[in-house]
């Protein structure tokens, strides 16, 4: 059975903190801090475990398994469980998709916004963001009027018939934010609401910037500014 090589393995890892340790009894708590320690001094970062990988191609799962690229990955899954629960709480509702709940959302909190300001708040480009826009339009929860200022750009806000659908859709969302974030615990969520508000700050500046414009930008900024930091 596979545990039992990993048994093997944490009965070596503590060998090798009682030899660090001569003379004192080691605790469980000595453990735990060695074992994170001894992880994150590994250059490989290697993390198996994934059930939808067959057996073959071993070079192509070792990189799959690389610690940021699992990281990646399970951030592309959870992406596709949130949006397949927002669908389902979306039913019966003019709303199709998550980003027009979200589009719909953002007007919720601001007196108005042109259609460009709302795409970029939204995370979207241009096209999809605008699809959005004249969907919303379309059902008559958003209205749109020329801007005074720019004659070339139009306002958009949410009309009183998008507040009273929004309010009844936040019933059922808060459901998908429970199921989203499963059975973790509050120290859990507590810890991973503060890592991911982390990367969320770092993936806005670059977003806001707009600093990856390219495969190129992609490489050199990772090349530059990320690896030495993974060192």
């Amino acid at each position: 059975m596979k545990s039992y090589q990993l048994i093997h393995e944490l009965i070596s890892l503590v060998e090798q903190l009682e030899e660090q340790s001569p003379g004192r009894e080691v605790s469980m708590q000595d453990f735990a801090g060695f074992l994170l320690h001894t992880a994150s001094e590994s250059k490989e970062h290697f993390v198996p475990g994934e059930a939808r990988f067959g057996k073959y191609e071993n070079s192509a799962r070792q990189i799959a398994f690389q610690l940021d690229n699992n990281i990646g990955r399970l951030f592309i899954h959870m992406s596709r469980y949130a949006k397949s629960y927002i669908k389902k709480a979306l039913e019966g509702t003019p709303l199709l998709t998550a980003e027009d709940f979200t589009a719909l959302s953002i007007l919720l909190t601001h007196k108005h916004l042109s259609k460009s300001e709302l795409i970029s708040f939204n995370l979207q480009e241009k096209t999809s963001g605008m699809e959005v826009i004249r969907r919303l339009i379309a059902t008559g929860l958003v209205t749109q009027w020329d801007d005074e200022k720019d004659k070339r750009s139009k306002l958009i806000a949410i009309t009183n018939e998008g507040k009273a659908l929004l309010y009844e859709v936040f019933k059922d969302m808060s459901n998908v934010g429970k199921m989203i974030t499963g059975k973790l615990t509050i120290s859990e969520k507590l810890t991973l609401q503060y890592l991911l508000q982390k990367l969320e700050d770092f993936h806005l500046e670059h977003h806001e910037k707009k600093t990856i414009t390219s495969k190129e930008d992609l490489k050199t900024f990772v090349a530059k500014d990320l690896l030495v930091d993974h060192e």
